[in-house]
């Protein structure tokens, strides 16, 4: 239609805006902030084309192959015409009952399959989206932090922003729940406009930290009496090392305000395959349903049909991986506190949260990972990269074999006995 006359014709706000020459031009990705991690993968990717022995701790990308009965299911399936058609945003039947009969052995938590559980592309994906389908512009989430980024990212995506609650370990390897809860009432009373949802993760990436015994309980009713949806995101639900994190969905009448994120990628060693699923309220679970059903077409029907036979299949998978993952926390830790820094071995994730060491105290985590790359040929995240609480820390992914691991272990210990003797 041709606008008359009388109309104003929008114009650009400036001469620079347009034609818009970066990506930063556009203003949701002008807002977002700076990569913290660019500058050291920048400088690993040239050490390494320097033919350098560079041991990567950085990303947490599983090493560990995807169990080979997984993979014989999906390539069986894939060469089968029939499933290379579209498949359902939503996820197949199928999918969603493996899921809800996890949760019915695991937890006992009963899930309704058509009402209570979505496929999603990986739980990032999924987190993103129901951030989408949840907020309104200007609502906020309560969020502890350290965060894992798309955790504070995703509510920016929406339109929407993060209230940070500094998160305390108690010592033990467990979240300190009560303080934690008090801080997000505290939230809750000092916000004009209420915040909408409580973004919650245990086992915790960053930080390796726990729910203790109760935490859930309380944290259902905290939520549901300051009109909190609850959201958690259950990643690492396999990776304890002591006893079973608990499923906030265990928690009874957890489903009336609550959502849980499960991913298929740590446990079952499928991190490229990408696939998640977001279980619980059915009010949630169908506002990402709707979502999804405009953007996109789901997961190549093989990867869902192996993703519920790994589900249905025997779980001794499961429990290698996470052995896997303790033995390796374990020779890093021992390895660390071998050089002089106290590391002690997580109770969960396939992590190590560091503070960073004397006589490196008060350097920046950036500047730190810089160092030990430059140093040791180590890279390590910087703790800065999960959110400003992070700051004074870094992050080692157990991505790499023992041996491997102790010799990360080794080369820091003489980067730090170095640095003592020259104190």
């Amino acid at each position: 239609m041709a606008v008359p006359s009388s109309a104003p014709v929008p114009q650009p706000s400036s001469e620079a805006s347009w034609p818009p020459r970066t990506a930063a031009d556009f203003a949701r990705i002008g807002s977002l902030p700076a990569y913290v991690f660019a500058q050291v993968n920048a400088e690993k990717a040239e050490r390494i084309a320097a033919g350098e022995d560079v041991i990567d701790l950085g990303m947490g990308n599983p090493d560990l192959g995807t169990p080979g009965h997984i993979v014989e299911e999906m390539v069986t399936h894939a060469r089968d015409k029939k499933h290379h058609r579209y498949s359902a945003s939503r996820g197949i039947y199928g999918l969603r009952e493996g899921m809800a009969e996890h949760y019915r052995t695991r937890y006992g938590v009963e899930l309704d399959a058509e009402s209570e559980v979505v496929v999603t592309i990986g739980a990032k994906e999924g987190i993103a989206h129901l951030m989408l389908a949840i907020l309104e512009a200007g609502d906020t989430m309560i969020l502890p932090s350290p965060a894992y980024p798309i955790h504070s990212y995703a509510p920016t995506f929406a339109g929407g922003s993060v209230i940070p609650i500094p998160m305390e370990g108690d010592g033990e390897g467990s979240v300190r729940g009560d303080v934690l809860l008090d801080a997000v009432e505290a939230a809750c009373r000092a916000t004009a406009r209420p915040p909408k949802a409580l973004l919650l993760s245990f086992p915790n990436n960053p930080t390796t930290l726990q729910a203790p015994p109760g935490f859930f309980e309380r944290a259902v009713e905290v939520c549901r009496r300051n009109r909190l949806l609850l959201i958690h995101d259950f990643a690492y639900a396999d990776f304890g090392f002591g006893e079973e994190p608990p499923s906030v969905l265990q928690v009874p009448g957890a489903k009336e305000i609550a959502v849980e994120f499960f991913s298929m990628s740590k446990s079952y060693c499928m991190a490229g395959w990408r696939v998640g699923f977001c279980v619980g309220n059915p009010a949630m679970v169908g506002a990402l349903t709707r979502i999804k059903s405009y953007l996109d077409y789901g997961i190549f029907q093989p990867i869902q049909i192996a993703a519920a036979h790994a589900l249905q299949a025997g779980q001794e998978c499961v429990a290698e991986t996470r052995d896997t993952y303790r033995a390796r926390a374990a020779a890093l830790s021992e390895g660390l506190q071998g050089a002089g820094w106290d590391v002690p071995a997580p109770r969960a994730t396939m992590f190590i949260w560091a503070p960073i060491p004397e006589p490196f105290a008060g350097m920046p985590s950036i500047e730190f990972a810089r160092m030990l790359l430059r140093e040791a040929g180590v890279v390590v995240s910087p703790g800065v990269g999960f959110g400003p609480q992070g700051e004074g820390s870094v992050r080692f992914a157990l991505i790499e074999p023992e041996e491997r691991l102790r010799e990360a272990g080794a080369r820091i210990g003489r980067v730090l006995r170095r640095a003592k003797a020259a104190a």
